[in-house]
């Protein structure tokens, strides 16, 4: 059994304390700080680390690293880069403006497998047409402390208040997912030449894929209801988590052009050829949202859950190994180490001091 255990030595509390700032601090409002911290050789394996690497975030929704340096998208458009000790927050000059109303705003981000010589990365944001709210998938580039667009990829997506799922990822086959939502309009999820309530599949540079199940179509699989994690285990085996309706929320092995039912079938039910999830919450509401494959479990952040959830493939168990930090928007694990991303700060939360934080805990293979 997977089990996540502070350890509060002396030192760490002096560590944590000292980096702590209360509200008589002179620390300008919304500035980041970092908190590096030292792990003991000596700490046994049995052991686990906390430490808070970046706080007051401002409603963060997605974490990327390289090298050791994160990267995190800002829902209200900043991306915030974190590097040898040292945060800072920049805007992302776009052609069409963000616009971050309700669940919107600036969502995924994904480095290109090159990004440490071509500074490139893509990025998933809401934006207004004709007073239409929408999605896009654009590329951009970091030069000279800005974060700059050089080309969109696609753009009309549908959007909305809610639902605009926003997950982006490149996954081992070398080619860029992106999670859509239903846009709050449950049927066009049964419609994939709408691209609403979808999981899309496409080149780097926008293009097509000649293997895509849908002819001349961006759609890799199509029935979800607002999807917002992407990953894939070791094997290749690709799964998605999705939010549902009051409760039912899921995660589902995906499949090239299958239809995962959305709005005709929810939890257990089945029906004309749609796809049951390998797990769903029942009468109880996690609001999955990012995910990371470690080994062959899942570990998936939530909202509503306010937890990190561990969903163990083989076994098909679920448990909850991480609490008491609120909700959770992002998780991403990096070696033996689970970085977490809280949202308390969406307006749906409760804020704790100096939220929104990125947060790093240990992983240890012999506990679970």
């Amino acid at each position: 059994m997977f089990l996540l255990k502070y350890v509060l030595t002396a030192g760490l509390i002096l560590l944590l304390a000292a980096c702590s700032t209360s509200n008589d601090d002179q620390q300008a409002e919304g500035e980041i700080t970092y908190v590096p911290i030292e792990i003991n050789e000596a700490t046994e394996a049995s052991d686990e680390l906390e430490a808070v690497v970046a706080d007051q975030l401002e409603v963060p929704w997605s974490i990327e690293e390289l090298d050791g340096t994160f990267y995190l998208t800002e829902r209200a458009g900043t991306i915030v880069t974190i590097i040898d000790g040292e945060a800072s927050r920049h805007e992302v000059q776009l052609e069409h403006p963000i616009h971050a109303e309700g669940e919107g705003g600036l969502m995924g981000l994904v480095l290109d497998p090159n990004f440490e010589q071509n500074k490139i990365a893509y990025v998933y944001h809401t934006y207004l047409e004709n007073n239409e709210i929408l999605n896009r998938i654009v590329r951009i580039e970091h030069a000279d402390g800005k974060w700059t667009e050089r080309e969109e990829l696609l753009s009309g997506i549908p959007g909305g208040r809610t639902h605009n799922g926003g997950r982006l990822s490149i996954g081992p086959d070398g080619y860029l997912y992106a999670t859509t939502g239903d846009a709050g309009i449950e049927e066009l999820a049964q419609e994939p030449e709408q691209m609403a309530g979808v999981i899309l599949r496409m080149g780097l540079d926008g293009s097509i894929p000649e293997d895509n199940p849908m002819s001349d179509s961006y759609v890799f699989s199509y029935g979800h209801r607002n999807p917002q994690g992407l990953t894939w285990l070791e094997d290749g085996t690709m799964y998605s988590s999705e939010h549902g309706p009051r409760g039912h929320d899921e995660i589902n092995q995906i499949e090239p052009g299958n239809n995962y039912g959305w709005p005709t079938i929810i939890g257990d039910e089945t029906g004309n050829g749609k796809e049951v999830s390998v797990f769903h919450s029942g009468s109880d509401t996690m609001a999955p949202s990012g995910m990371a494959a470690y080994d062959y479990s899942l570990y998936v952040a939530a909202l509503r859950g306010a937890g990190v959830y561990r969903y163990d493939v083989q076994l098909d168990e679920i448990e909850k190994v991480l609490d008491g930090y609120g909700r959770i928007r992002d998780v991403k694990i990096i070696e033996d180490e689970l970085y977490f991303i809280t949202n308390n700060t969406d307006d749906r939360g409760t804020p704790m001091e100096r939220d929104d934080k990125l947060i790093k805990v240990m992983l240890n293979e012999d506990l679970e």
